[in-house]
């Protein structure tokens, strides 16, 4: 039959119990196949947060400069990871940088929300930011 219309007979699930087959344009099929696979990887998005730095010394201005850059990241979507380095003595004050990162927060509360709180890795404080669906 597929011989006589100028097509291919095409397994489709061999797996199937009995085997399914189709009789279709093979080179037409494939083609469909692999433009729908582009179409679902470029869906499937790799999610790289973007970083932003502090520093328990970072003043308030720069603070807001930093916390604006930081929405335009959330306004494209993008998950944000805020680190907070301790430097030399600065470990005896993590109080204090637990403070700069909830004020950092305050500033963007509007448009993201707490995906991992303020916590505590080696040096460094780390928060993750998701944007507000």
């Amino acid at each position: 039959m597929a011989s006589e219309k100028g097509l291919d007979l095409v397994e489709v699930a061999p797996l199937a119990k009995p085997p399914v087959c189709k009789i279709l344009d093979f080179g037409n099929f494939v083609y469909k196949q692999k433009k729908l696979e582009k179409k679902q990887k470029r869906q499937q998005k790799q999610v790289e947060p973007k970083t932003i730095r502090l520093s328990i010394r970072t003043d308030t201005h720069d603070l807001e400069t930093k916390a604006r850059q930081t929405q335009k990241f959330i306004e494209k979507r993008h998950v944000i990871r805020v680190v907070l380095i301790f430097r030399g003595r600065e470990m005896a004050h993590r109080d204090l940088g637990i403070e700069k990162m909830n004020l950092f927060y305050k500033m963007l509360e509007s448009v993201a929300t707490i995906e991992q709180a303020p916590k505590l890795q080696g040096n460094q404080l780390l928060m993750i930011l998701n944007p507000i669906k």
